[in-house]
């Protein structure tokens, strides 16, 4: 998307908030994305979400006052997210929001929190699938704001593909369920996280499970106690070397909102362990099936797919590598 919007645009600013704050992951994502150096990095780092929040709008106000931006692109549903929207709207700088418009609908979610805010701060509202224009026109979005654009992570995705499926194997069994698991209602809770690695086990018995695992769930389980000595636990993996794995899965079970939208378009299974989601498109049209904290339904469902009767999805429309595309030239007729 950078790239095509740079073709349009006379002059454009990267500022990297530093909220993701590995600096090795955040290298590596860079190189393997072919996203250039930043402009700008806040270098903000970890904190709760009102200190980092505020913490990016103190550090970002000061970028806007002196590049004085014509539009300011902001992207997902994170802390600098809203931040970032937040100091543009006190400015009077037009924002643009890339993911709008989805819902979850579960407030109990700080990334819900940040879509409603930044939605209803933004003049351009870039939405991925019909479920977010649907949404924001149920919110009073006029409708002239809404561009609904497809997916700008599948855009990624089908770039890096080729180099995902020459990725080397490095010893990976030949059928194996990828998982991926961070979210605190499922990892700071010892029962629920009991629960789910308890169901894990048991399939590992008849499915090898590769498990990176964010530092936060490998805390918690130290914390906890709990041996999850048959499961093949890996560190975070760089994204290509993660892709190569989602695209030769036999399942995937997740609480990610993205990893949801990979596998729909790999048609790989996908088992989320949430209640709800953002990115319903990928449970009506998709692979993916909400399982929730029932651990019954996801032995069930795993079932399934071991004797072959996996759900079958569709790629939504416009999931097809265009969506920045799309985006650079309705900015660029600005």
């Amino acid at each position: 998307m950078l790239r095509a919007i740079r073709r349009g645009i006379t002059k454009q600013t990267l500022v990297h908030t530093g909220q993701h704050y590995d600096r090795n992951m955040s290298e590596v994502f860079f190189s393997q994305l072919e996203i250039p150096e930043p402009d700008v990095n806040l270098e903000v780092g970890s904190g709760s979400h009102a200190w980092q929040t505020a913490e990016i709008m103190r550090s970002f106000e000061p970028v806007i006052l002196e590049r004085k931006p014509d539009l300011v692109l902001v992207y997902g549903d994170v802390n600098s997210t809203v931040a970032a929207a937040l100091v543009c709207a006190k400015l009077l700088v037009p924002v643009g929001h890339v993911e709008a418009g989805l819902r979850s609908f579960d407030r109990t979610m700080p990334e819900e929190i940040n879509r409603i805010v930044t939605d209803r701060l933004s003049d351009l509202l870039f939405t991925p699938s019909e479920d977010g224009d649907l949404n924001l026109k149920a919110e009073g979005v006029p409708h002239e704001h809404i561009h609904r654009v497809g997916n700008v992570m599948i855009d990624s995705l089908i770039q890096l593909l080729p180099a995902a499926r020459n990725f080397p194997r490095k010893g990976w069994p030949e059928r194996f369920a990828l998982v991926t698991l961070h979210r605190p209602s499922n990892v700071d809770d010892s029962a629920n996280l009991q629960r789910i690695l308890h169901s894990l086990l048991q399939v590992s018995a008849q499915l090898d499970i590769i498990f990176p695992m964010h530092p936060r769930t490998r805390q918690r389980i130290t914390d906890f106690g709990i041996n999850v000595e048959r499961l093949r636990l890996l560190d975070p993996m760089p994204y290509i070397e993660f892709l190569s794995l989602q695209s030769r899965a036999a399942v995937v079970i997740t609480d990610s909102g993205g990893i949801q939208e990979e596998t729909t378009y790999l048609g790989i299974p996908c088992l989320t362990l949430r209640a709800n989601t953002e990115r319903p498109v990928t449970v009506d049209l998709g692979t993916n099936t909400l399982v929730g904290d029932d651990s019954v339904k996801l032995d069930s469902e795993l079932s399934n797919i071991l004797e072959g009767r996996a759900k079958r999805g569709v790629i939504p429309p416009l999931w097809d590598g265009y969506a920045g595309e799309r985006i650079a030239q309705i900015v660029g007729s600005l």
